[in-house]
């Protein structure tokens, strides 16, 4: 399990929902984008699951530690993970891509001669 300690707060959630969310506000930030997104958490004092909302962006000041808790089991949440992860990879930068050898082969027919 992570801690997730915002805004003065601390909440426990799982490890992957935790990392997934820093990576998150992280590319955001690179974007000076901001967005909320709705965590799963156990409380502290019970055990019991909720939902807290963060507003993550530039501003965002995201500590996550990894805690031992004794109140329930790791929170895991696939489908949120992979929301994360594909908002995540929306926000990276676009990188050339290289044509494979069989492409390249390819000629263009064009006489570069040609005067316009």
């Amino acid at each position: 399990m992570q801690q997730i300690t915002y805004a003065g707060a601390r909440f426990v959630t799982g490890t992957e929902i935790a990392r997934a969310l820093v990576s998150y506000a992280a590319a955001l930030a690179r974007h000076g984008r901001a967005d909320t997104v709705e965590i799963p958490v156990r409380h502290e004092d019970d055990g019991q699951l909720g939902i807290v909302s963060f507003l993550v962006g530039p501003a965002s000041q995201l500590v996550t530690e990894e805690v031992h808790f004794d109140h329930g089991e790791e929170i895991r949440d696939e489908d949120l993970v992979a929301r994360l992860h594909t908002l995540t990879a929306e926000l990276a930068p676009v990188r050339p891509a290289i044509a494979d050898s069989a492409e390249r082969e390819e000629s263009v027919d064009y006489d570069w001669t040609d005067e316009v």
